[in-house]
């Protein structure tokens, strides 16, 4: 039988494990990036193996709190005016997803796949040798006063029906586990299952390494199209150059949408700008991550130093960071850890590829079985990376994959003509 040839377009830690699976395989493997060793998601993300997190980002009730969070120009969630128009279709569709019945429907999709992760990221850690940096100490949610862990009641109760352990704690408990926090924590809730990585750049480092050791080769290059063939595709890249393979994989995150509209598969996929500061000698310890529900940060013990990270920005692809929403998220911290130092502080931003129903895109493109969808894992993209190698993998020897691949199909984006949205422009953004 001859060698399969696999490209995978994207080196972030989704388009790595897929090109780690397809090696296992046994595929002569192409990885085309435009910077393969340049700054992603996939370095800034909270470093979090956030497996806790089944519930979507829209949920009931959830418009009452966005116009507060909006008038907060530095609070946990800011949309930039001039990309409004192209936004409207993601809102439009992240609106009508935010009911009891489609919350249910996602939660479940959420949780069969995140209760793969550690069945196929442990085993990949440890072949290319990041056993090590993997730490299962679980993770702290803590809040403000008792009424904020009561008004949350609904949302824990669902996790704990998709199989979460969930500890409530008293701020006496929760200063147990973290002393560095201080009098402002009220009560707090333990996930055991949640874990955190020493450090996500050296992650995909290491990954990408190991890969390139091993027969992987990496194209630099920015692909402009992806065209199929009779037996496989072909990706053309700025400037001409074409690489044919029997199968092709998109997991360029937030850049994927512009790829499956060239192919005539709409993707309603946004960037989800994150920031984060990362302070080299913070004067505190911390053990475990810890998540901030009323203020929507987070704070993870790095070997880099303490990552704080949070925001939501939507702006598009090409507008220019806003990094005071870094400084924010400092002073933030400070009401939380009083005795924190700001030495060594190193601020970032990156765009999250994101749908609106918080899921992913997995699965084969409709214009061709040979063309592969991985991308749009928003927070998760580090959590679900190896899981979704190991689908992808799946498809593309022709496998059963283990997990219902129906909710996360590019199918469900598809449009009726002449609805107020249908215009090819708004899916290029």
């Amino acid at each position: 039988m001859p060698q399969t040839s696999v490209i995978v377009v994207g080196a972030g830690i989704v388009g790595l494990s897929v090109a780690y699976e397809a090696l296992q395989g046994g595929a002569a493997v192409t990885i085309i990036d435009r910077d393969p060793e340049g700054d992603k998601a996939s370095f800034g993300n909270a470093g979090g193996i956030a497996v806790t997190e089944v519930i979507p980002a829209s949920v009931p009730g959830l418009w009452k709190k966005v116009p507060f969070w909006m008038l907060d120009p530095l609070g946990p969630l800011a949309l930039r005016l001039s990309h409004t128009p192209w936004l409207v279709p993601w809102l439009w569709e992240f609106a009508r997803v935010g009911t009891a019945i489609e919350v249910s429907r996602l939660s479940k999709a959420l949780a069969e796949i995140n209760s793969r992760v550690y069945d196929d990221l442990v085993p990949l850690f440890s072949k290319v040798g990041l056993a090590g940096d993997l730490f299962r100490k679980g993770a702290l949610t803590v809040y403000e006063s008792e009424n904020g862990l009561k008004n949350d009641k609904h949302a824990w109760d669902a996790k704990r029906s998709l199989g979460i352990e969930i500890q409530e704690l008293t701020a006496s408990q929760v200063r147990e586990m973290e002393p560095a926090l201080g009098p402002i924590v009220k009560s707090g809730v333990f996930m055991p299952q949640w874990s955190h990585v020493t450090d996500p750049k050296k992650i995909v480092d290491v990954l990408r390494n190991w890969l390139v050791a091993n027969g992987v080769h990496i194209v630099r290059g920015h692909v402009e199209r992806v065209k199929p063939m009779t037996n496989g595709a072909d990706v053309v890249l700025k400037g001409g150059q074409k690489i044919n393979a029997r199968k092709v994989v998109i997991a360029a995150g937030a850049w994927s949408a512009r790829i499956a509209k060239q192919l005539g598969d709409r993707v309603l996929l946004e960037s989800e700008r994150g920031y984060n500061t990362t302070i080299a000698s913070p004067g505190i310890t911390l053990e475990r991550e810890v998540i901030f529900a009323d203020r929507k940060f987070v704070a993870t013990p790095l070997s880099i130093g303490l990552r704080i990270g949070g925001a939501a920005e939507f702006g598009g692809l090409e507008a220019a960071p806003n990094y005071a929403r870094s400084k924010a998220l400092v002073k933030l911290a400070r009401s939380y850890f009083p005795e924190m130092r700001e030495e060594g502080c190193v601020e970032w931003s990156g765009h999250r590829p994101t749908t609106p129903d918080s899921l992913p895109v997995i699965g084969r493109s409709r214009p061709s079985s040979d063309i592969i969808y991985a991308f749009g894992h928003g927070h998760l993209g580090l959590t679900q990376g190896p899981t979704t190698g190991k689908v992808v993998g799946d498809l593309i020897f022709g496998r059963k994959p283990p997990v219902d691949l129906a909710p996360f199909s590019v199918a469900r984006f598809s449009l009726k003509k002449g609805s107020f949205y249908d215009s090819p422009d708004f899916f290029l953004h």
